[in-house]
C-alpha cells in the first residue's frame, strides 16, 4: 500500500510540474498602459494569461529565443511559443491552430501604434504594420500584414 502511495504523490507532483509549465504568461511593467491594454485584448479573446511583473525583460526575451532586433516592450510565453509585443489575438489563435514545428514565436517590432494594433489603439487610423514569425535558427518572415 505504501508504494501505492508514493506513486500517486509521484504522479501528483510530476502532473504539477507539467502544469506549471503550460500556464500561458506575460511578462511586463507593472506601469505600461499599452501592455496591460494589450492583456485586456487577448483575455476578451478567451487568453487567460498570468502576470509577471519582470524588470529584467532583457533576459526573458533572450530566454525566449527572440532576436533582440525585433524586441517590443511586453513578451508573452502562450503554448509555447513567444509572443512579443502588440500581436493581435487572431494571429496567436492561427499560430496555435497550424502549430507550425519550424516557429519558435510572433512579434510585433517596436510600437506600432493605430486602430488596429491592439493595446495601442491610441489614434482612429490604421497602422500599417507586420506581425513577423521567427524560426528557430532566428530567422523572420512575415506571418500577416496589417494596413
Amino acid at each position: 500500500m505504501k508504494i501505492f502511495y508514493i506513486i500517486i504523490t509521484s504522479f501528483i507532483i510530476l502532473s504539477c510540474n507539467e502544469e506549471d509549465k503550460n500556464k500561458d504568461i506575460v511578462y511586463l511593467s507593472p506601469d505600461c498602459g499599452c501592455c496591460h491594454d494589450w492583456i485586456s485584448h487577448m483575455e476578451s479573446n478567451d487568453f487567460s494569461l498570468e502576470k509577471n511583473m519582470d524588470s529584467n525583460m532583457y533576459d526573458v526575451k533572450i530566454n525566449a529565443g527572440l532576436p533582440i532586433d525585433l524586441a517590443s516592450c511586453h513578451t508573452a510565453i502562450i503554448n509555447g511559443y513567444f509572443v512579443e509585443g502588440h500581436v493581435p489575438a487572431s494571429d496567436v489563435k492561427r499560430l496555435i491552430n497550424e502549430n507550425p514545428n519550424n516557429i519558435i514565436g510572433l512579434t510585433v517590432p517596436g510600437m506600432p501604434a493605430g486602430a488596429n494594433v491592439p493595446g495601442m489603439e491610441v489614434n482612429d487610423e490604421n497602422a500599417n504594420f507586420d506581425v513577423l514569425a521567427i524560426d528557430s535558427n532566428g530567422k523572420s518572415s512575415i506571418w500577416s500584414h496589417y494596413e
